[in-house]
């Protein structure tokens, strides 16, 4: 099964599980469509350090220091989706990245203290509060009122989660050695993520 497959149960289930006024309006929230200003391969990220889940910060100076890095921006440990995609990279991406030297990062806006998804992960889970390196790739995005309500009612604070009213969309970023970037996959469809494949292709190809 692809990750796309599992992602559509995902969301099959939800339709099945929430109000029809509140899947709706996240429904219509995923398919607005994103900003046409994402980073693009070629660019270079500034040098960064994110506090761990675990408390220990981890700089990208260290993350691509013995070769390249697989970023992947997630909306944040209430996201369904990004759990079962971060999941998914454990097992199917994390293995493969020794053969090439690579590394893995998880990085979302959530506090530190919540940003550890159900299952504990054999890569770095980083705190992007107030989305600063995903804002300079172009990812944040102010949550629409509409949706904020929706995910109120749903009991998702992100004013006490992420200490804001942002997200950001789901991406994979792999970065070189000099932290230019080489593959950039940005999806504003929350629902849909970079396949295990194409991330390993990617890194094979530097």
């Amino acid at each position: 099964m692809t990750l796309e497959n599992a992602l559509t149960g995902v969301n099959d289930q939800a339709r099945g599980a929430l109000p029809p006024e509140i899947f709706a309006i996240l429904e219509a929230d995923r398919r607005r469509g994103g900003a046409t200003e994402f980073a693009e391969a070629g660019g270079k990220i500034d040098d960064f350090t994110l506090p761990g889940a675990d408390g220990a910060p981890k700089s990208l100076g260290e993350l691509v220091a013995a070769g390249p890095a697989v970023l992947v921006f997630y909306r944040g440990q209430w996201c369904p989706y990004c759990n079962l995609t971060l999941r998914t990279y454990q097992q199917e991406v994390l293995p493969e990245l020794g053969k090439y030297g690579a590394t893995l990062a998880a990085i979302s806006p959530q506090r530190p203290d919540g940003s550890v998804p159900v299952e504990d992960l054999g890569f770095p889970v980083l705190s992007d509060v107030g989305s600063t390196v995903a804002r300079g790739l172009g990812l944040s995005y102010p949550v629409s009122e509409p949706v904020r309500d929706a995910m109120e009612s749903l009991g998702t604070d992100l004013e006490k989660v992420n200490g804001t009213w942002e997200l950001v969309h789901p991406a994979v970023v792999v970065v070189d050695r000099d932290r230019v970037i080489r593959y950039i996959d940005v999806h504003p469809d929350f629902v849909t993520r970079t396949e295990p494949a194409d991330i390993l292709e990617a890194v094979k190809s530097l």
